[in-house]
């Protein structure tokens, strides 16, 4: 069973209909039982990261997530959420990834809105995957640089297109809306 979490964070129904596409059957939920059961647990979203993050906390979700064992992916604001601190309302986060959430800098267009090539990438999650390969961003805050960055992005500035660690993978591109190559990743993802 595929656990997406619930948080109020948008977009979570697009994560549900890409597994769908993908012939796999996936639960929404804030339960923690539930979550910990499952085979996988998929953390997407689109939202604030202070309101979301107490809504983790409200419920108890903020010590559930650190504890899970199982495969474990965050997409957009579930990636952020994953880092330490986030400059979006001055925020403290999961500190799952030993990074800062910050805001690009207004010298572009921000958000962060399109297509955008990776300019590394590294580990199982990019399978049969190129690093000229384009995939689709909305953002306005990014994760910095370290050392469990998987895969970068410039926009403005260098910054973390996806994290790993142990269990723990994130992507910042929306991979539900990537098209074949977000498909591919994230049946990687399912295949771990």
């Amino acid at each position: 069973m595929i656990a997406i979490i619930k948080y109020n964070g948008g977009n979570i129904k697009s994560v549900q209909n890409a597994l769908k596409r993908l012939g796999y059957e996936s639960t929404i939920t804030d339960d923690a039982a539930t979550i910990l059961k499952a085979d996988k647990v998929i953390f997407p979203g689109v939202g604030e990261a202070s309101t979301a993050m107490n809504y983790l906390k409200e419920r108890g979700l903020d010590e559930v997530i650190k504890s899970i064992t199982q495969p474990f992916l965050g997409i957009c604001l579930g990636l952020q959420l994953m880092c330490s601190k986030s400059e979006e309302g001055n925020t403290t986060c999961l500190g799952i990834f030993d990074a800062n959430v910050k805001c690009f800098p207004p010298e572009e267009k921000v958000p962060h809105v399109g297509w955008n090539n990776f300019e590394s990438i590294e580990g199982n999650l990019f399978e049969s995957i190129e690093k000229e390969d384009d995939v689709y961003f909305v953002h306005s805050y990014y994760a910095e640089i370290n050392e469990n960055t998987i895969a970068t992005c410039i926009y403005i500035i260098p910054f973390s297109a996806a994290l790993q660690k142990d269990n723990f993978y994130a992507t910042q591109f929306h991979l539900e809306k990537s098209g074949g190559l977000g498909a591919r990743i994230l049946q990687n993802f399912l295949e771990l």
